[in-house]
């Protein structure tokens, strides 16, 4: 009986002795779970790590709007004599220079001023000759004073017609065969082209011939919905993307407000006025504009590629060192750009990580 009992209480001194083993290593293994992340050394020397300050604080608004002719450098090409288009030089899109042959027109009215310009100068010839004569006679007591005045004023208005039939040439094309030749007044390129060969055009019909505009200043149009009017003002920061180049930036100010409201779309235009030397900006070409202006006051700010959403919630990764590093939610104001400005979350002087943080975010969370 005795040695029952001895049997027995071994077997439970066993068995709660394999109980409290199993317990330490759970509690072991549990430990061991919680061990903190520590950043690497070989991924530690690859981020960046920036520091959290203080910066002026900027608003930021997002337009739509599309890129535009410079209309205060573009000009519209009429007809100022009537007649019949007979040589078409260039095409839709060429880049002509001041003083470039664009079209021949044979005109009627060309052949007029041309005619006249003859008269004005058999004129001259003749209208000398009698002031030459009258004066020859004069001396020698053939004619009187009155009679070399005379003479003299029909010469002298014959030099005027002859000097405007000449500026009548030289406005309309300064050609003397008939022909009407439209010219560029200015280098550009050919945005509108309206006349083919054998077209008729006339000096009282509105419409225009060509277009030039110079392409290398453009204006970006954009729409500002009425809630944000109050948002933009002239000489604002403008930041303009185009789908054709996503990673360049284009860079402007707010050159004009249309204070006149669309009934329909609820928007009114704003201006942006850009440089355009290599033509990457082409009228028509949707764009994407930021206008940002200073509020007057200092908020803390970070690189944007620190900031790591998850769960509706933005966070950082602070860094304290020696591949230290925890995460702190933070409440985000504003973003412009590469740079975030933050309501709270962190001070200013502490450290985050600005790239690679969402990995370690991740591991932290793990």
């Amino acid at each position: 009986m005795q040695k029952r009992k001895l049997i027995l209480s071994l077997g439970l001194l066993l068995f709660s002795a394999a109980m409290l083993m199993q317990s330490c290593s759970e509690n072991t293994k549990k430990t061991e779970g919680k061990v903190k992340y520590v950043i690497p050394d070989s991924l530690l020397h690859t981020l960046v790590i920036d520091t959290v300050r203080k910066c002026p604080l900027v608003n930021a608004l997002t337009l739509t709007g599309k890129v535009d002719f410079n209309q205060d450098k573009q000009v519209n090409i009429f007809s100022l004599v009537s007649g019949i288009v007979q040589d078409v030089k260039v095409q839709l899109g060429d880049y002509v220079k001041a003083g470039q042959v664009l079209a021949v027109v044979k005109s009627s009215e060309m052949a007029g001023y041309s005619n006249n310009l003859v008269i004005a100068q058999s004129n001259i010839t003749t209208t000398r000759k009698q002031l030459e004569a009258s004066k020859e006679l004069y001396k020698s007591g053939l004619a009187s004073s009155l009679d070399v005045t005379t003479a003299q004023s029909n010469y002298d208005q014959a030099l005027s017609a002859l000097e405007t039939a000449k500026k009548i040439i030289k406005i309309n094309g300064n050609s003397s065969n008939g022909d009407y030749v439209i010219k560029a007044p200015i280098n550009g390129f050919i945005v509108q082209k309206n006349i083919t060969n054998s077209t008729s055009v006339r000096s009282d019909n509105g419409a225009n011939l060509f277009t030039i505009s110079d392409l290398k200043e453009v204006w970006v149009q954009a729409n500002v919905y009425e809630a944000n009017i109050e948002k933009v003002h002239i000489g604002d920061k403008a930041d303009v993307k185009i789908l054709s180049e996503p990673n360049r930036i284009f860079t402007g100010k707010v050159d004009k407000i249309l204070n006149v409201l669309d009934p329909t779309s609820k928007v009114i235009k704003v201006r942006i006025v850009l440089e355009n030397p290599d033509y990457a900006l082409k009228p028509e070409m949707f764009a994407s504009v930021i206008v940002s202006n200073p509020e007057g006051r200092d908020a803390i700010c970070i690189p944007s590629k620190a900031l790591v959403y998850e769960n509706s919630r933005y966070y950082v990764v602070v860094y304290k060192g020696k591949g230290d590093a925890d995460i702190a939610p933070v409440d985000v104001l504003n973003t412009l750009g590469d740079k975030t400005y933050l309501n709270s979350g962190v001070e200013e002087g502490e450290r985050v990580i600005a790239s690679t943080a969402l990995q370690i975010f991740t591991e932290l969370n793990n």
